[in-house]
């Protein structure tokens, strides 16, 4: 995910206004950019994507059942069945997915640790050949390897880093989990919003799928939209396009429910 000190340099580049730029270079801003990324920040990705799958498996869904002719009553219960048990299960995924990252990388860490302690002059001559590709030469190639290799977890990071090309993990997995689940059940909850009212209100059980339709598909533009955040693509055809996506999903479910409509009798 881009930051927003790099969203302003870019935006400054694209102007050519250097007063910009040079505020978007500044140290302090280049010290928060870097050491101080926001607990949204590191899970905006989650959310955003939780809430993607939430709307789109919960309308694929109740589509599905609407096109089998059943009663709203049954929509509810499928619906809510699939919002918690997907849910659950997106959350778990994340969760082992996060946590696995983090053991592979204190994994990798430990691994290179011990080579540094067992096969010095090996790692130090990786170093020299990282550094010869980036361009240095004599006197500075032999003092970027005598710096970078006189303190070990500096050593360490590079390796990490420049050889295997593994980052270092910023994420909690059960923060990961909870927000992709938070996101999931709040923003998949939408397309049972009218179903939900009619079951209380009975008059508008026969526009409660066409009302679902309209709030699905606006909250499929919205998310498609908020996920820009995250791609840093343009809002209006990120939206667009999900919206499509979310709508091909939902015909599809709409036409199988249909034709297998028989069965539900």
């Amino acid at each position: 995910m881009i930051s927003k000190r790099v969203e302003k340099a870019l935006a400054a580049y694209n102007e050519k206004d250097i007063h910009a730029s040079k505020q978007a270079h500044e140290k302090s801003a280049i010290e928060n950019d870097l050491h101080g990324q926001s607990f949204s920040g590191r899970y905006i990705g989650d959310f955003v994507y939780g809430a993607l799958d939430g709307i789109i498996t919960t309308f694929a869904v109740v589509a599905a059942v609407a096109g089998a002719k059943l009663s709203a009553g049954i929509i509810l219960i499928v619906g809510f069945a699939n919002l918690f048990g997907d849910g659950f299960s997106m959350a778990t995924g994340n969760y082992l997915s996060t946590k696995a990252e983090r053991e592979f990388h204190k994994q990798e860490r430990k691994r290179e640790e011990w080579e540094i302690e067992n096969v010095r002059d090996g790692e130090v001559e990786e170093i020299r050949q990282i550094y010869m590709k980036k361009g240095f030469k004599g006197r500075d190639l032999d003092r970027a390897v005598k710096i970078i290799t006189s303190n070990k977890k500096i050593w360490v990071d590079t390796m990490m880093l420049e050889e295997l090309n593994i980052s270092p993990p910023d994420k909690e997995p059960w923060q990961s989990a909870l927000a992709t689940f938070i996101s999931f059940i709040s923003i998949g909850f939408i397309p049972l919003l009218s179903f939900v009212f009619a079951y209380a209100f009975p008059e508008l059980v026969s526009h409660a799928f066409t009302l679902s339709i309209w709030l699905t598909a606006f909250a499929l533009f919205s998310v498609g939209a908020a996920k820009v955040m995250v791609t840093k693509r343009n809002w209006l055809r990120s939206g667009l396009e999900m919206l499509i996506v979310g709508g091909f999903a939902a015909t599809i479910a709409y036409l199988v429910g249909y034709f297998l409509k028989g069965f539900g009798a």
